[in-house]
């Protein structure tokens, strides 16, 4: 694409009158997927929000605002979210969290000072392709439990609702066009919640509570402490003391998965730096976009919420409105932490009935798993060669099989289960079996476009 298509570049400073309307479009593109992973993980929607605008604020500030990106909850967290609060609540989520984001920053130093092939040859397109496959195919159980259970039990109406939202996505998703097009899980969200209404499955008394504060409010005081209420922060050293909460099992269920999300980040930064006609990992550098994902993910974990990582979703909108302006990211980003204050939308949020974030993730857990196997399609990875079958039979097996290993040393316990041990598994029998190049498949997964430089 040539830079005459280009409508704002990413230095450009959008007119006032269309700033709003340009950010807002980036809101209402993340919105539905950010707040459906605290939905599922049981965290507040009102922090993923707050977290996921402060979040994207770091990143334009440690990438030297030369990068339009935008940054939410990361679904390939959902599961180990899940199993770390199980195991030492939400505390010790966020401290496993916290090391996630750690491991950015770690491997944003080695990038900057070795390169990035080393980081190829660990983890190639036969490693990451099935772990993303785990990610979707884990979450299926989770998705379909909340699409018809009621409590456990099977419920045809609420089973009705997530059919009905289920196929309004797929409607939009392949009819729709412009910027209806890349909101098609906030429409079907949207129509799954209006036609949950008229099954009488929603729960509204909140909002009409909150809604009632709010219009018979005495004074201005009153009326602006109706509308704005703190979030449920989760903050260290005010809410808990890491020191007792740190748990080595959480440790090794949630850090692994940082290989996983790295490899993704990296993908959405080629896919970026096409879209923008800019070469961004050379500049301003994959080791800065890596280390501004660690951050925020580190952010989000002083504050309570899921991991952060870019969002395809906003790469779209870039696509397609050709504005590539970082203030407009920023723009959004204050939305998202301005709303996450906001009570009623935040009661709004959690009335959302299960059946319809049921109905949702069944397109976009078996979209995750699809594109665990594009990415080995994409690579032309030969599953033909015994060595690769191999990789990922075992990985597949043991992510969706819910494999665990559980030991001691020196009287603590470690525990390292699930998709975390099946990216380790990946990773090892890909470093010792032998016939390493057959992994790489074209080896064009972490390539960069050497004429795709910026100008």
């Amino acid at each position: 694409m040539s830079q005459q298509e280009i409508v704002m570049d990413v230095r450009d400073v959008p007119q006032k009158s269309k700033w709003l309307m340009l950010s807002l479009q980036h809101l209402f593109a993340m919105f539905g997927s950010t707040v459906l992973v605290p939905f599922l993980t049981g965290l507040s929607p009102a922090v993923a929000l707050i977290s996921s605008g402060s979040g994207t604020l770091a990143y334009l500030l440690i990438t030297k605002g030369r990068i339009p990106a935008y940054l939410g909850s990361s679904f390939a967290f959902i599961t180990p979210i899940i199993s770390a609060i199980n195991d030492s609540g939400v505390p010790g989520a966020m401290i496993g969290s916290f090391f996630a984001g750690l491991v950015y920053g770690i491997l944003a130093l080695l990038i900057g000072s070795f390169g990035l092939d080393w980081l190829m040859k660990v983890l190639p397109p036969v490693v990451v392709g099935p772990v993303i496959i785990v990610i979707g195919l884990g979450l299926a159980p989770t998705a379909i439990d909340m699409a018809m259970n009621v409590d456990g039990n099977y419920s045809g109406k609420h089973f009705l609702v997530a059919i009905v939202t289920l196929a309004i996505t797929i409607i939009g998703s392949l009819f729709f066009r412009g910027f209806f097009g890349l909101i098609p899980i906030l429409i079907g969200i949207v129509c799954g919640y209006l036609f949950a209404l008229t099954q009488g499955i929603v729960d509204t008394s909140t909002i009409s509570d909150t809604w009632s504060s709010i219009v018979g409010a005495d004074s201005i005081g009153t009326f602006f402490g109706a509308i704005f209420v703190a979030p449920g922060f989760t903050i260290p050293f005010v809410d808990y003391n890491p020191l007792d909460v740190f748990s080595w099992s959480v440790f090794w269920i949630m850090v692994p998965v940082a290989t996983v999300t790295i490899a993704e980040h990296i993908g959405d930064q080629m896919v970026l730096s096409k879209v923008a006609s800019k070469n961004f990992l050379k500049k301003p550098g994959l080791h800065r976009s890596i280390l501004g994902d660690g951050v925020a993910t580190m952010i989000a974990s002083f504050l309570g919420g899921p991991p952060n990582t870019t969002y395809g979703e906003n790469i779209g909108v870039l696509a397609i409105t050709r504005v590539f302006s970082v203030f407009v990211i920023g723009g959004a980003a204050v939305l998202a932490i301005l709303f996450g204050f906001i009570g009623i939308i935040s009661d709004l949020i959690s009335s959302i009935p299960q059946a319809v974030m049921g109905g949702v993730s069944i397109l976009l857990f078996g979209i995750i798993a699809s594109s665990g196997l594009r990415m080995l399609i994409d690579n032309q990875v030969d599953l033909g060669k015994n060595r690769n079958l191999i990789v990922a039979s075992v990985i597949l097996v043991i992510g969706i099989g819910g494999a665990m290993v559980q030991f001691n040393i020196a009287g603590v316990d470690f525990k390292v289960e699930g998709m975390a041990l099946a990216a380790i598994t990946g990773v090892v029998l890909n470093l010792i079996l032998p016939n390493k190049e057959d992994a790489y498949g074209n080896g064009k997964m972490f390539e960069a476009d050497e004429n795709n430089e910026e100008a």
